[in-house]
């Protein structure tokens, strides 16, 4: 099964740079990675084309103008350059740990889309952290012990443990997802009526539900470490909560503004 690993960043090179190095040192590699980047500037671009240049996966790069937060429509330009059976998104300050694509493979299912967790690095620890520090033990147990590191129970690793199914919307988060290719077409992507944060990944969501999918989660596989970074503008959020209002009332699964016009 091919992957395609969809990165959203905004510019934030030096995390986008962590978070691509992580991707370089994974268990399994992708098959492919593409940044979907919503306007960044030429700090970001000089990191993307460093990275084409090294890394072991074919990387490639969709902007859009930065026009305000329009993370739906640049997930839906990258899905549709995708050539992945099973699409992975991450966001760029969330770096994944070393198994991250390993266990995205693994759990992947048909009738389902995959829900990833993530562990939240402190402000104060963040400008340090790399994916060398997903991996050193006794860095991260004393890291947890300082404080620096949240949802640390997520750490421990247990393959064997039981994967978990529901159809709640409490938990979605976009910043590590899977899903296949024909299952995010078939609900024409994310909505780009979706204009400023918050919401997108919730409706999207709503609308798999409709179409038939249920959500799988683990709690200690295919997990990513979010680094801090300052809150994002929410006043959209209003608005943004009322087309999720109606995407949740709707029977309807696919959306006239997605992926196909």
């Amino acid at each position: 099964m091919k992957t395609s690993v969809i990165v959203t960043t905004y510019n934030q090179p030096q995390m986008l740079k962590k978070v691509l190095e992580g991707l370089c040192h994974q268990s399994r590699l992708p098959d492919e990675v593409i940044v979907a980047d919503d306007g960044s500037g030429q700090e970001t671009i000089e990191v993307i084309k460093q990275f084409m240049t090294e890394t072991k996966y074919p990387l490639f790069h969709i902007w859009q103008e930065d026009n305000g937060f329009r993370a739906a429509e640049i997930r839906n330009k990258a899905i549709k350059a995708s050539q992945g059976d099973y699409i992975i998104l991450l966001d760029g300050d969330c770096i994944p740990e070393k198994h991250f694509i390993g266990d995205h493979v693994f759990l992947a299912e048909k009738g389902f889309f995959f829900q990833g967790k993530r562990v939240l690095v402190s402000k104060r620890f963040s400008p340090d952290f790399t994916y060398r520090d997903a991996i050193a033990g006794f860095r991260l147990l004393n890291r947890v012990l300082r404080q620096d590191i949240s949802n640390s129970h997520h750490l421990i690793r247990l393959p064997f443990f039981p994967a978990l199914s529901s159809t709640r919307l409490s938990g979605i988060r976009s910043c590590n997802m899977g899903f296949f290719r024909e299952d995010v077409f078939a609900v024409n992507g994310f909505n780009q009526d979706f204009v400023g944060w918050g919401r997108e990944d919730s409706e999207i969501v709503a609308r798999f539900y409709k179409y038939g999918l249920k959500k799988k989660e683990h709690p200690f596989m295919a997990i990513c470490f979010h680094l801090w970074h300052e809150k994002n503008d929410s006043r959209h959020l209003a608005v943004n909560d009322e087309i999720l209002r109606k995407a949740v009332e709707s029977d309807e699964y696919r959306i006239s503004n997605g992926l196909v016009q």
